[in-house]
């Protein structure tokens, strides 16, 4: 939090990713804990594969409008490298953090041929120049192994919060699942959150630049 105690984070993906469910629980355990939270949502041309953008605001004083300003932004957490460099070069600053999940998900376009993709050079680049901080989480791969990928974003909320880029610890947002989610979906989703606070403990980015540990990327997972 900054000293004037706000922060303005944005989560982004594509559709399917699980992006507004994430962004809800984030705020659910806030309010519990005596934040003023708002929050705002935005849509790309499709439900499932189409961009999805969420703004989430809080602060201890007042509640906020439901949309960060342009190039305010202190926290981005992307479901997705390329949505991330979208939202990063809106709403990004020279004080901005931000946590990616390493996977990418490929628009049509790409598939088909008719665009590119950003090279992995292209990125360290795009995160260098117009962030603070970065970490790379393989959030996919991470929930691949737990045999569920659709908790790819959990595991990023763990990093998240592992990275102490949100004002409550880890066990609160356990807490918080606890009091959402019914018993056969727990185990999955804390297991998914621990993972992902795991890789900020085990230094998956910690304080290195973003082109030393990109760099062990052999390239986009396909």
């Amino acid at each position: 939090m900054k000293a004037k105690g706000d922060l303005n984070v944005i989560v982004t993906g594509v559709g399917g990713q699980g992006n507004v469910l994430l962004t809800q629980l984030i705020g659910q355990v806030l309010v519990r804990a005596g934040y003023h939270v708002t929050i705002g949502e935005t849509y790309g041309s499709s439900q499932r594969g189409g961009s999805v953008m969420s703004h989430l605001r809080l602060s201890r004083q007042a509640p906020y409008g439901p949309l960060v300003p342009y190039g305010r932004a202190d926290v981005i957490l992307g479901l997705e490298p390329m949505e991330t460099l979208r939202v990063l070069g809106q709403y990004g600053n020279r004080g901005v953090t931000v946590v990616t999940n390493s996977r990418p998900s490929y628009p049509l376009a790409v598939a088909s041929g008719m665009a590119s993709y950003p090279t992995i050079e292209e990125i360290v680049d795009a995160l260098e120049r117009l962030s603070s901080r970065a970490w790379l989480i393989d959030a996919t791969d991470i929930a691949l192994e737990l045999g569920a990928p659709i908790v790819a974003n959990i595991v990023m909320l763990g990093a998240l919060v592992g990275a102490g880029l949100l004002p409550l610890t880890t066990e609160e947002f356990e807490m918080g699942f606890r009091e959402s989610l019914s018993n056969e979906r727990l185990d999955l989703n804390l297991k998914a959150f621990r993972r992902g606070v795991k890789e900020i403990e085990a230094g998956a980015m910690t304080d290195r630049p973003a082109a030393e540990q990109l760099a062990k990327k052999s390239g986009p997972a396909t």
